[in-house]
């Protein structure tokens, strides 16, 4: 596991809190340790234990670089775009959980339905590792945000499903293997 680096905020900043989903500030010159950087955002902790995410936009207050968020660029038919709705959603990171989205076995479906003035609607079945989870509303917005910037989509409906419920025999072999589960 990668060294853990302790970092004094350099201004408040905007962060979710894990796995509870509550918006919450972090104040300038807390001091935060990055326990996950992945899929853009960061997931830290504090010195009273509270771990929340801060999303890409905001890494500056970490002293990082701001990502920019570019149009994701794809064909404009409806295979090249659930092929690339695909590709992206392998960069989106359960904030508690080293491993996309897809991998994780959250994704269920992806589907693509061509409208009449030539762009397409995408809409994503999911669920999510337990009922209730706090960070599913993030992750499915995190999955909306980034569908609606590629090229040739105009809407996006990501639905959330608990039937099936998710259990870990949906994780892909790398997951597990990645988490020691193999």
């Amino acid at each position: 596991m990668p060294e853990q680096e302790s970092i004094a905020l350099t201004r408040d900043v905007n962060a979710i809190i894990v796995p509870d989903g509550i918006h919450t500030t972090l104040k300038k010159d807390e001091v935060v340790t990055i326990m996950q950087s992945l899929g853009g955002t960061y997931t830290v902790t504090n010195e009273s234990g509270v771990i929340a995410r801060i999303s890409a936009i905001d890494a500056d207050a970490l002293g990082k670089e701001v990502e920019v968020i570019h149009a994701y660029e794809t064909g404009t038919d409806p295979e090249s775009i659930r092929k690339a709705a695909w590709d992206f959603m392998r960069t989106v990171y359960d904030p508690e959980i080293p491993v996309n989205v897809v991998d994780l076995g959250l994704i269920y479906d992806c589907a693509v339905r061509p409208l009449t003035d030539g762009l397409s609607h995408v809409h994503i079945k999911m669920t999510l590792t337990a009922p209730g989870c706090g960070m599913g509303p993030v992750i499915q917005a995190d999955i909306e945000s980034g569908l609606k910037r590629m090229e040739g989509v105009e809407s996006v409906e990501v639905e959330v499903v608990l039937d099936p419920p998710w259990n870990q025999h949906m994780m892909s072999e790398a997951a597990k293997l990645q988490l020691g589960m193999i």
